[in-house]
């Protein structure tokens, strides 16, 4: 660290104690794009040995799907950062998102000097009112010796509780002004999330169990707070031991393999099935975990049905019994919990059996049966069961796969066949943002580099964020992208066939090729337009060792039997 000379104790920049808390709380990447406000930030990251890597995106909103996607594989904070005015605007949807996934995702974003405020400057904007309602903790500081303290704050509220997304302000004149550096400090626990984990209160776990053991047709129903806490194996433990069925939301994909003997799969709106949908309905008691059952899971609260029994375990006590009359309330790290759960059975004798696994079998062999006869079809232009049946036997068995919210989104959710518990897919449904899983699967990419990566999108998506086409091939990251083109926004395309009587309004526009644009940018691609082509192309793709991407020309979304409730009767 820099120090002064006049016998009092060291002080350096404010933009370099920015850099020091970083480095200080783990950061090993920072996603994030330049301006004017930004220089002495740059200047320092530049000029200091911190061992952080900066990764100079080409759009503040990839910026933060990057460090969302990074957070989301690592269990790290993701860390994103941009200008003032127009850059502190752009970072906005992907700090909503990650807020509303509960992953910890840290926007810093310049701003105008301190000195300036209120005389009309360029890039003028009340940062912190903007940034208020979207994320679990903001600031904009005004004095540099706030820094510290204040970075420590939002590592703090990211990572304990229910993890959130944060924002600081850093405006331009403060970045220069002196910190004192014996406050450069920060609590190593809060480097990764869920920090800190709380364990549920006494005779909760015992309450939960008494209600489960007099069900009879218990379903348990995960979110992504199971995958968060690193509660898969408790749960895998508790569902074989009772034979209980695991559904799951999308963002709870994961809890269980797709592939294991008691994984129903996704459940509700969008990628759960009338045959998965079965057992929601027939359940007696469901059992939530780190969910907040809302509106997607539950098919807009159709189910569990009026009168089912309801005990809820989450980290966060503001979802328990919000939307559902919650007979036994479990607050606390899931992991823990279920582990509390499985020591009070573990002193019990003759424990029952409730069937999950025969009962997921017929079901899984009824949903399975007819995807597989769509996926076989010949019929141009492809199927999208065709492109998902194709990635399920090619793909690695630690593959990541990463949606953007359109065509592709519930076809994953409902067919993939994912062979081991853990994060291996994410997608933005919390908002449903186009253009997410470009960005989110570079910062995939730099949490797991050693894990194949393949991102999904329609071609209304690939026209919002293929300019970060760059930015993978600068990096090399040997990801593939595949894009289910049909020349619209398909899923409102597909909404104006199933709401509106066919009635179509501006929702289509020119076929594209998507190949020559990423070929452009230096990417390998291909363009498939006959089901015959798709294997070897995709074979081609993945065994590539820089990024490489797929146009497929596929079926429309109005046309086919897309697992979505709505539009399936």
């Amino acid at each position: 660290m820099n120090r002064m000379n006049d016998g009092k104790a060291s002080r350096i920049s404010g933009a370099e104690a920015m850099v020091r808390m970083l480095q200080a709380h783990g950061v090993r990447h920072i996603f994030g794009l330049c301006g004017d406000t930004t220089l002495p930030f740059y200047d320092a990251m530049r000029a200091l040995d911190h061992g952080m890597t900066h990764v100079l995106t080409r759009d503040e909103r990839s910026a933060a799907y990057m460090a969302d996607g990074y957070a989301r594989i690592s269990g790290r904070v993701g860390v994103c950062e941009g200008p003032s005015g127009g850059g502190a605007t752009y970072i906005l949807p992907g700090l909503i998102e990650a807020n509303e996934s509960s992953s910890a995702v840290l926007a810093i974003t310049t701003d105008i000097s301190v000195g300036s405020y209120g005389k009309y400057p360029l890039t003028e904007v009340d940062q912190a009112a903007l940034m208020r309602p979207l994320t679990k903790f903001n600031t904009v500081m005004t004095r540099a010796e706030h820094i510290p303290r204040m970075v420590r704050a939002a590592f703090r509220a990211m990572t304990t509780g229910r993890p959130g997304s944060a924002h600081l302000g850093l405006p331009h004149d403060i970045q220069y002004d002196a910190v004192d550096a014996t406050d450069i400090w920060a609590d190593p626990a809060l480097a990764r999330y869920p920090a800190y984990p709380v364990a549920p209160g006494p005779g909760a776990a015992e309450a939960a169990v008494a209600a489960i053991l007099s069900a009879e047709r218990p379903l348990i129903v995960c979110g992504g707070g199971v995958v968060i806490a690193g509660a898969m194996d408790e749960l895998a433990r508790l569902a074989e031991r009772l034979d209980i069925a695991v559904a799951t939301s999308i963002s709870g994909k994961g809890s269980l393999a797709d592939t294991h003997p008691q994984s129903l799969g996704v459940v509700g709106s969008n990628g759960g099935t009338p045959e998965t949908w079965e057992m929601m309905q027939e359940a007696d008691l469901v059992v939530f975990m780190g969910i907040r059952a809302g509106s997607t899971t539950t098919s807009r609260w159709s189910a569990p049905l009026p009168g089912t029994r309801i005990v809820h375990l989450d980290s966060d006590p503001m979802v328990i019994g919000a939307n559902y009359r919650t007979e036994v309330g479990v607050v606390g790290d899931l992991a823990l919990a279920l582990a509390r759960i499985n020591a009070v059975l573990d002193g019990m004798d003759a424990l029952p059996g409730f069937g999950g696994a025969a009962r997921v079998a017929d079901i899984k062999r009824r949903k399975m049966a007819k995807f597989q006869e769509i996926a076989a079809s010949n019929e141009s232009p492809v199927k999208p069961e065709r492109i998902i049946d194709t990635l399920n036997r090619l793909l690695a068995d630690d593959a990541i796969v990463v949606s953007d919210p359109g065509t592709s989104c519930p076809y994953y959710n409902a067919y993939s066949q994912q062979k081991h518990p853990g994060r291996r897919y994410i997608t933005n449904r919390a908002h449903g943002a186009l253009g997410y899983a470009l960005g989110a699967a570079l910062g995939a990419w730099f949490a797991r580099p050693e894990a194949k990566v393949v991102a999904m999108m329609g071609d209304g998506s690939f026209g919002f964020a293929c300019g970060e086409l760059e930015t993978v091939v600068r990096w090399r990251a040997p990801i593939t992208f595949l894009v289910f083109s049909n020349a619209s926004f398909g899923w409102i395309r597909a909404s104006q066939f199933a709401d509106k009587d066919a009635r179509y309004y501006n929702v289509d526009f020119n076929r594209t090729d998507q190949a020559k644009i990423a070929e452009g940018f230096g990417l390998r691609a291909w363009r498939v337009g006959d089901p015959g082509e798709l294997e070897p192309a995709m074979r081609a793709a993945l065994a590539h060792d820089g990024p490489s991407l797929i146009d497929i020309a596929t079926q429309p979304l109005e046309d086919s039997a897309a697992p979505v409730m709505r539009w399936m009767g």
